[in-house]
């Protein structure tokens, strides 16, 4: 019985520093998130979208693709993985006022602010913390709040900085290797 404990304690600890190595979201394939045959919610979520979490802004639970990402992060009715608070975080599911942000139209969805607005997730997108603006690993962040809040930063990023791993046509895939000369005997 006490094996049985300490087995299952070591594998608590092993197996999240395993899936860290790779990157939180680097370690998931496709159907980590989307499920295609196997859809739970109005979207592709291969997990339970978080529709018991109230938000703090719009008082209702919420709803498409932030409500797939608070499936894992946020701890009432997500799994708590890295758990965002709608307290303490940029806000999410509202419209930005034009007065604190002039927010460019490819982050908003269906006209409010939503998680995939500054975060691209997929395992293809190379930037910190898997925002959609090259902050330098976390170290020039004004590179990324400029992209709404120019007045503030002092400066505007342009939208052309911003990744978009649905964008097909930047991939680039690696070139073929060369094939060796065939030689006649």
């Amino acid at each position: 019985m006490i094996k049985r404990i300490l087995l299952i304690m070591a594998l608590m600890l092993v197996v999240p520093a395993i899936t860290w190595a790779a990157g939180p979201h680097d370690s998931l394939s496709c159907t980590g998130c989307h499920g295609i045959h196997t859809a739970k919610g109005d979207i592709i979520f291969a997990v339970e979208p978080n529709t018991k979490a109230i938000n703090p802004r719009t008082k209702k639970p919420d709803s498409g693709v932030s409500a797939l990402c608070l499936g894992c992060h946020e701890n009432e009715g997500g799994m708590g993985i890295m758990p965002v608070s709608a307290k303490h975080s940029h806000p999410w599911g509202v419209k930005p006022n034009p007065k604190v942000a002039s927010v460019p139209n490819e982050i908003l969805r269906d006209g409010k602010l939503e998680c995939v607005g500054c975060h691209d997730p997929h395992p293809s997108n190379p930037n910190h913390k898997y925002l959609r603006v090259d902050t330098k690993g976390g170290a020039n962040m004004v590179n990324f709040c400029a992209l709404c809040h120019s007045s503030k930063a002092g400066k505007r990023t342009s939208t052309s900085a911003i990744f978009s791993s649905m964008d097909e046509t930047a991939f680039k895939p690696a070139p073929a290797p060369a094939k060796k000369p065939t030689t006649k005997k």
